[in-house]
């Protein structure tokens, strides 16, 4: 019997690169405090606009629902970017910058053996968002063909949390919804409790990263089994974690 292949579903904005680094761009339009606000603001409007459009059943790509939400961020704040320092801005979003954390946790994956682990990366993104950004970000860019191939919602045109984009990665390697053991193999990796949430809600397993300290807090479901797996400080010990789950 060959041994159990773990998969690996990491998540991209806010885990593997920093959704933050985007206030230093947008400083030079705006000013280094009202940045930080719009950053934040955006975030918080990108992520609720994708699920609006899931609860209406409406579907645009992620990178439509990030301009659209950076535009109610800076409106909100009384900042009117020009088209020119918008489009600026979206190239901006497709150069973030990778955590700290990062490029030492992807190094120490390359050394398990591959046939016992696959690693993804997992994202709301569009493909050209995701392959886009991987390209630009030093810390991602050695591991966009070598390690990390790439699956986007665009697939089944349903943002994370909803279940389509969890079931289709798993459909991608082999593993069967209806059976409870294949799916907990599927092992998301995010810093977003939403995510942990959707992912543990069609039986996956979940690492999130908290990278603040601050413990879990989200109550939405409150059972044991709705909750992180695993929570971790550092991407390095996911590596850890996966050593373990290889015996």
């Amino acid at each position: 019997m060959s041994p159990t292949r773990i998969v690996l579903a990491f998540d991209v904005y806010g885990t593997l690169l920093s959704t933050d680094s985007i206030a230093k761009r947008l400083a030079s339009y705006c000013g280094e405090e009202k940045a930080k606000i719009i950053a934040t603001t955006w975030r918080k409007y990108q992520l609720e606009y994708t699920w609006r459009l899931n609860s209406m059943g409406l579907y645009v790509g992620f990178d439509v629902a990030t301009r659209r939400s950076m535009r109610h961020a800076c409106l909100e704040s009384g900042v009117q970017l020009t088209d020119a320092q918008e489009e600026d801005m979206m190239r901006a979003y497709d150069a973030l910058s990778a955590f700290p954390d990062v490029q030492p946790a992807l190094k120490r994956l390359q050394t398990l053996p591959q046939e016992r682990v696959k690693a993804f990366a997992f994202s709301n993104g569009t493909y050209e968002m995701i392959a886009s950004s991987m390209r630009n970000a030093a810390d991602l860019a050695p591991h966009t063909e070598t390690l990390l191939e790439i699956c986007s919602v665009d697939e089944v045109r349903k943002f994370k949390p909803a279940p389509e984009p969890y079931y289709r990665l798993a459909q991608k390697v082999d593993k069967r919804a209806e059976h409870a053991k294949e799916m907990s193999e599927m092992w998301l990796v995010s810093s977003n409790p939403f995510d942990v949430a959707g992912a543990r809600a069609v039986g996956w397993s979940a690492i999130w990263v908290d990278r603040a300290g601050t413990g879990w807090q989200d109550s939405l479901m409150p059972r044991a089994r709705d909750q992180p797996n695993e929570i971790v400080r550092s991407l390095e010990e996911v590596v850890d974690v996966v050593e373990r789950l290889c015996g």
